[in-house]
């Protein structure tokens, strides 16, 4: 009986400590899949399609930098890192920052504030704040070296581009469609240079020209054609300035601006000059106007986060010369931005207003092999409808077509959280 009740005891020994060795490597490898360095972090992003992916930290917080390139929805693609980075790069003891840049340029942070230094956190995708500040966290993230570069990689985005026209009464619609593929490569830090091929597809009754031998618009024939260079400067101030040809058949120089109010980000400014004359495609042979004029407009914009609604109001000067004042009423969704627009200018001109919106393109995620060129749709498609039929005022020109209501929104800190709140 002793040596029964021996083998028991020690047989009962070996089952504790057993137990306890498990118990203690399950701790252990909690404990490190959520404080292991960020080097493994970054190597996880880079093999999710994500560029300049970078990684740093101080004694306070740990700084990751991200582009997205793989989602094509910013709030998709910034929550899939959010997710990688809560499962496996969070720090110990510290508070964590992610900067997302585009096009090397950095946009808005999100924040996660430690709460237990003592415990592991245990982070959803709620507990992250999200806004236009950087903190002091940008002049350290800037100087790390980033992996997977955007930098010399080439994007050919084919852009539709549908037209109608109901100017004729024998006609219900004059139709044009064209697709556009484009080039889109950046050289360095914020430069984006834009070329653009414009290929028709049918055409039912648009004419630009009075010419009896052809008409342009059946032509293949080049379209915008730009360089753009974008910087962050303090005070969440962003200034673009762009050369070339533009869309709305318009040549010349353009310099843009916008500015986050620090302390309310749901409000902001921008402000707008260019000076620019009319030109056009005959074929591959550009046909320019020597005279230009000088545009501007400045505004104010107000984002309503619980409805994502965004409001603006601006004062414009036209290519024709005429001041106008203009309101815009924007809804973002995740898939599609839809809105609505009113402007009355001087000299007597009449009212317009009208519609607009904007819809997401599959596919929603898409990689690129190296430096070999990628070919995809581009990110959205989208119509503005003239309700007052007004052909000769109210002109404007884009300095690039990915330049939309959508595009323009797609980083936003209010609508990304909701993006990450509401997954």
């Amino acid at each position: 009986m002793r040596y029964i009740n021996s083998n028991m005891n020690k047989c009962l020994i070996t089952k504790d400590l057993t137990r306890n060795a498990m118990f203690f490597l399950f701790c252990l490898f909690s404990f490190k899949g959520v404080c292991q360095s960020g080097e493994s972090t970054v190597s996880t992003l880079v093999k999710m399609g994500f560029e300049n992916v970078g990684c740093t930290e101080d004694d306070k917080e740990r700084i990751y930098t991200i582009q997205n390139s793989a989602y094509r929805l910013q709030g998709v693609g910034i929550g899939k890192a959010v997710d990688v980075i809560q499962k496996t790069g969070l720090p110990e003891g510290k508070s964590c920052r992610i900067i997302v840049l585009d096009n090397n340029v950095p946009q808005i942070s999100l924040f996660y504030q430690l709460i237990k230094a003592d415990s592991l956190p245990e982070v959803s995708r709620q507990d992250w704040n999200v806004s236009y500040d950087l903190g002091d966290a940008w002049k350290q993230a800037r100087k790390i070296k980033k992996v997977n570069s955007s930098l010399f990689k080439v994007d050919i985005v084919v852009y539709p581009e549908l037209s109608l026209k109901n100017l004729v009464i024998t006609q219900v619609y004059q139709v044009l469609f064209n697709l556009s593929p484009t080039i889109e490569v950046s050289f360095w830090k914020g430069m984006s240079l834009t070329a653009q091929m414009v290929i028709p597809v049918y055409n039912d009754g648009f004419e630009m020209m009075s010419d009896a031998v052809h008409n342009v618009y059946d032509r293949v024939h080049p379209g915008c054609v730009s360089l753009s260079q974008t910087v962050r400067l303090p005070y969440n101030t962003w200034a673009t300035l762009s050369v070339g040809h533009f869309m709305a058949n318009r040549y010349g120089i353009d310099l843009s601006a916008r500015h986050v109010l620090k302390m309310d980000q749901r409000f902001s400014f921008e402000g707008r000059v260019g000076y620019t004359g009319a030109c056009y495609w005959d074929a591959f042979t550009c046909h320019f106007d020597s005279r230009k004029v000088w545009t501007w407009h400045i505004g104010a914009n107000f984002f309503w986060p619980y409805y994502n609604l965004q409001t603006s109001v601006k004062l414009i000067q036209h290519i024709q010369g005429e001041k106008s004042i203009r309101c815009d009423m924007i809804r973002h969704f995740k898939y599609v931005s839809i809105g609505f627009y009113g402007e009355k200018a001087n000299r007597g001109i009449r009212a317009n207003a009208g519609f607009r919106f904007q819809i997401a393109l599959p596919p929603y995620k898409y990689k690129r092999k190296g430096y070999i060129p990628r070919v995809t749709p581009s990110e959205n498609f989208g119509m503005v409808y003239n309700a007052g039929n007004e052909r000769n005022y109210y002109k404007t020109y884009r300095t690039s077509p990915s330049d939309n209501i959508m595009h323009n929104n797609s980083l936003n800190p209010y609508f990304i959280k909701s993006e990450l709140v509401n997954y």
